[in-house]
């Protein structure tokens, strides 16, 4: 299978809007997976779920679900694929205490019962769509990964997008790619590699398909830098940061579009080394126009970490 280069789905911050201008602006990316939709007992998708499968005109997205009923998946699925989608994506990564509490995401690891009862109905009842898998190498030790990858084996997995690291890392240390490794060796699976890719001499170096999250909001460009393309231009980060903030006012208001630019800032930043405290003072921000204006002076004067 060729290589691909594949963008990770990241709660408020690769919303449908980040997708389409992303797109736009930078490129780069085979396929986008959208931010978890929660299928539930209402059979119904909450509104701003069907905002992050309703504006995906012109690009390749994937719906994420995390649910550990079969029943629900499968609604969910067949509701998506009379959308138009061709591909599901089942969260069984997520480290949310929360999450994981109910026995979803990465929780859903500790329970290889539930688990397998979960992917028996999926694939039963869905021959014809594409079902892959994003994955931790367990919940508490990666000793448990071993028997999670021949549960996976059983299964038509389309790609199994592996982030090894447990669920109770969150995201802290480093990802165990000798765990990886160790993957490529065992199974016969097509897998994706995801976990800490925050270069795009990085992401080139793999001869799998790789999925990048935080790397790419710290730069978004590192996915068409990764196919030989160019850095990001400061008028293109100040397009694409502008069109993002407008966009966000106008669809979830001022207050919320601060929130969500901050977001973006906490791991963009890092790209502007001497930037000193502009994030400290976007996050006190109450108006709009106040962020722009930092934000716009750290596009404008300084140092970018890629030039």
């Amino acid at each position: 299978m060729e290589k691909q280069y594949y963008a990770a789905p990241m709660e408020g911050m690769t919303t449908w809007l980040w997708r389409q201008v992303h797109h736009r602006v930078f490129g780069g990316a085979d396929k986008f997976f959208t931010p978890f939709l929660s299928p539930n007992a209402t059979y119904a998708f909450q509104v701003k779920e069907r905002r992050e499968v309703e504006h995906n005109e012109g690009l390749c997205v994937v719906p994420q679900l995390l649910t550990n009923q079969p029943d629900h998946f499968i609604w969910a699925a067949k509701t998506l694929r009379d959308m138009g989608y061709g591909e599901v994506n089942l969260n069984l990564g997520c480290p949310s205490g929360t999450v994981a509490a109910k026995r979803k995401g990465s929780g859903l690891l500790s329970y290889p019962d539930q688990l397998e009862r979960l992917l028996d109905g999926i694939f039963a009842a869905l021959p014809d769509m594409k079902i892959s898998v994003k994955t931790r190498i367990g919940r508490h030790d990666d000793g448990e990964w071993p028997a999670l990858l021949a549960i996976y084996d059983r299964y038509p997995i389309h790609e199994l997008i592996v982030h090894p690291r447990v669920g109770k890392d969150m995201y802290r240390g480093t990802a165990r790619r000798e765990v990886f490794a160790w993957t490529r060796q065992h199974t016969a699976l097509p897998l994706v590699y995801n976990g800490d890719v925050w270069t795009a001499e990085d992401a080139a170096s793999w001869d799998v398909s790789v999925m990048t999250g935080r790397g790419l909001i710290a730069d978004p460009a590192l996915l068409r830098r990764s196919r030989g393309g160019q850095a990001a231009a400061r008028a293109e980060l100040a397009a694409f940061m502008g069109e993002l903030a407008e966009g966000y006012e106008a669809a979830v208001g001022q207050d919320a579009a601060l929130h969500r630019m901050w977001e973006i800032w906490f791991y963009l930043i890092d790209s502007f080394p001497e930037a000193g405290d502009a994030l400290k003072r976007m996050r006190k921000c109450r108006r709009l126009a106040d962020y722009r204006a930092i934000a716009d002076a750290v596009i404008a004067g300084e140092r970018l970490a890629w030039e």
